[in-house]
């Protein structure tokens, strides 16, 4: 139901502007809103007004009506007055309180239906009516944004959010867990790669001014029919964990970026064992120094070039190509070697997932 505050705040307003007093009331007689203090209804006499077929009653100095949205009674409104005006007045607080409460249940009734759709909850045929029902667009270009916040903290994500998105241009904000929040973005038909992590560096950028908060996003592939924007919220959480693992110094993350890493992800972890026990024996590089790990990967960056890699680290090509020969002495690869190269990326990538599955585990 509405909240109490929200109709407070509609009557006050209304009487700022009429200067009649007005009073909402629940069907079980009790005061919901007021402006005024002096109601001088009972409860008794509500509910006798609630069972009775009338949809207005004069009691002394005061109209009763009753506000019903889609045949449903929902509260009984008094305007204290006998004027003509006064009633006036009544019926239309009454039909603001009314549309008030159509727009919070169809809220209510959207949250609900895209949770239900992310969760593949919704038959195809319940997807299809429902969406027609609360006015959403079947056939668009969509695709799903997670927002991690490891601590949703008073719903200030979600609040940002949609200060960001609007409704009304077709973005939807909801939650399915605590430490995350779903965007579902509505794409312009021209939409590029790069226009889907401009909107999620824009995320990124905004909590951190705004709530000084560091969070990651991570977004789907683009769908273009309503059924399917489950698929691109299982390919953002993937997306989410699968770069916690292999990109951890990245803030937003892309399904279609994932490379190797979404395979690796998808491993059994026995397989992966028996991968790195294949490769290394009992010689696995579970803790390479920090000097190691940036000559690999610095090597990596420049697809095996010894001199351009040397002159980027600042050091002798000797010294480079020495490093090299250290990590092929303690595990049997070498570097220099395309085909070695690859295994020791691979068989790195994979002892972080195990790392990864382990501290899960705990």
């Amino acid at each position: 139901m509405i909240s109490s505050q929200t109709i407070q705040t509609s009557i006050e307003e209304l009487k700022a502007i009429t200067k009649v007093d007005l009073c909402v009331y629940d069907l079980m007689g009790s005061l919901v809103a007021s402006t005024t203090e002096d109601t001088e209804i009972t409860p008794n006499l509500v509910v006798g007004f609630v069972n009775s077929p009338a949809d207005s009653q004069v009691m002394g100095l005061h109209h009763l009506l009753k506000i019903i949205s889609e045949g449903e009674l929902l509260y009984v409104l008094m305007a204290k007055g006998t004027s003509d005006d006064v009633y006036m007045v009544g019926r239309i607080a009454a039909c603001q309180i009314r549309n008030l409460a159509i727009a919070y249940k169809e809220r209510f009734d959207r949250n609900n239906f895209f949770q239900n759709l992310l969760l593949d909850n919704l038959l195809l045929v319940d997807i299809y009516n429902r969406a027609k029902k609360l006015h959403i667009e079947v056939a668009a270009p969509r695709t799903v944004f997670l927002v991690e916040t490891r601590l949703e903290k008073d719903g200030i994500v979600t609040e940002l959010l949609k200060g960001m998105f609007s409704s009304q241009a077709g973005d939807y904000i909801t939650a399915v867990d605590e430490s995350s929040v779903i965007l579902i973005k509505s794409l312009e038909p021209n939409y590029t790669q790069e226009d889907m992590e401009a909107v999620a560096d824009t995320i990124v950028a905004m909590m951190n001014a705004e709530a000084m908060m560091n969070v990651r996003v991570s977004f789907g592939t683009v769908v273009q029919e309503l059924k399917d924007v489950s698929k691109s919220y299982k390919e953002a959480k993937m997306a989410l964990d699968v770069g916690k693992i292999f990109y951890a110094e990245k803030n937003v993350i892309a399904y279609s970026a994932l490379g190797i890493g979404r395979l690796i992800y998808q491993l059994p972890i026995n397989l992966c064992r028996i991968f790195i026990e294949e490769i290394f024996g009992e010689n696995v590089p579970n803790d390479l120094d920090e000097e190691t790990l940036t000559t690999i990967n610095k090597f990596f960056e420049n697809n095996l070039n010894v001199s351009e890699t040397s002159r980027q680290l600042f050091v002798h090509r000797n010294t480079l190509v020495y490093r090299i020969e250290k990590i092929q002495k303690s595990t049997g690869l070498d570097l220099r070697r395309f085909d070695d190269a690859l295994t020791f990326k691979i068989a790195l990538m994979v002892v972080s997932y195990m790392k990864y599955l382990d501290e899960v585990a705990y």
